[in-house]
């Protein structure tokens, strides 16, 4: 017991030393886990699995690169139609302003408002050096040194090769971590990896395709209610609902600001509202539970309180893992209270 304690302060200190490293391969892990059901169809089809990782690889790319392609040309776009409207936005924002706020800040008329948030911007990019020092501190003692900034930086480059690898091995490392397992416990353990597999896959490609549908609907809702910035903002919320609930907080704030922005009423807004609330509400009891199923399982307050537990002691990693890592959890506990009520304590025997 006492060593089995050593050994798992011993690999936690290692992670935490090695936390750069350690979210280069999270990251390769991920992708793998998403990938890797692709080449498993191509090994089946009869194509040798290097061959199938190299097609999965090249289709991948295509593809992120066409979205990718498709975004910048949108969101651009968006940002011009913005920047024609702005002196719209200013006179919108200058009714909204209350009259003793207009009054303490001195700004009479829309012009002077303008005036006013060009000078802030000013500000603001004067003020960008000296903000950035804290960040700049913070990488510093991140990677220590000029060497360890580019191993660092390295290491998020060949996310790929650790990728290849990955693919390649993974039945190889399944099977070399079974053959330390005793004969008389590897069908327990067969049956908990599976479900641990089943856990993780059903979260990241479950939740990493939620993410795109969210993105999806919010657009087209968003560009049909009138929304500048429709695509971008759409795609924003989406793609952050990584960590969920998130998402849903940033794409209404920012839809209902640029509604207020461009039509000065109240429909808008609320009907920016609406729709994040029926593709919400569509999400809860449509979308997630067709596409990732029961296989992560959690209620929704324990998945709330695993998020701000996780953001509390690791940052936005910790609010990133929190979900799959109390779901593989509650694996475990499973485990636990099954042996539990199996006991002669609880039978009373």
């Amino acid at each position: 017991m006492t060593a089995a304690l050593l050994l798992f302060i011993l690999a936690a200190a290692l992670l935490y030393s090695t936390s750069t490293v350690f979210i280069q391969l999270s990251i390769a892990f991920s992708l793998a886990y998403i990938l890797n059901p692709a080449v498993e169809l191509l090994e089946r089809k009869g194509i040798p699995r290097t061959f199938g990782i190299v097609i999965v690889f090249t289709l991948a790319l295509v593809a992120g690169s066409g979205f990718a392609f498709f975004l910048v040309v949108s969101v651009s776009n968006e940002l011009a139609d913005v920047q024609l409207n702005l002196p719209a936005y200013i006179h919108h924002l200058y009714e909204i302003i209350p009259p003793a706020i207009k009054e303490y800040l001195q700004i009479e008329t829309p012009d002077k408002l303008s005036l006013r948030l060009n000078e802030l911007l000013q500000q603001a990019r004067g003020a960008a050096p000296g903000l950035l020092k804290p960040l700049l501190a913070f990488l510093q003692q991140a990677f220590s040194s000029t060497i360890g900034f580019i191993l660092a930086l390295l290491g998020y480059l060949i996310i790929p090769v650790y990728l290849f690898y990955l693919l390649a091995d993974l039945p190889q490392l399944k099977a070399f971590i079974t053959s330390f397992i005793p004969e008389r416990f590897r069908f327990c353990y067969t049956e908990r990896l599976a479900e641990v597999n089943a856990v993780l896959s059903g979260f990241i490609r479950g939740q990493l395709l939620v993410c795109a549908i969210l993105a999806l609907l919010y657009s087209i809702g968003l560009y049909f209610i009138g929304i500048d910035l429709a695509i971008a903002i759409g795609t924003l919320a989406g793609i952050t609902f990584i960590i969920p609930y998130v998402g849903t907080i940033v794409g209404i704030a920012l839809s209902v600001l640029m509604a207020l922005l461009k039509f000065n009423d109240i429909l808008h807004p609320l009907l920016c509202l609406g729709w994040f609330t029926l593709v919400q509400a569509l999400e809860g009891m449509i979308i997630t539970p067709k596409v990732v199923g029961t296989t992560v399982g959690l209620h929704p307050l324990v998945a709330i309180v695993a998020l701000l537990i996780g953001g509390q002691l690791f940052g936005l990693l910790g609010m990133l893992l929190a979900v799959p890592v109390t779901a593989v959890l509650q694996v475990f506990l499973r485990i636990l209270a099954t042996y539990y009520r199996d006991s002669e304590f609880f039978r009373g025997a």
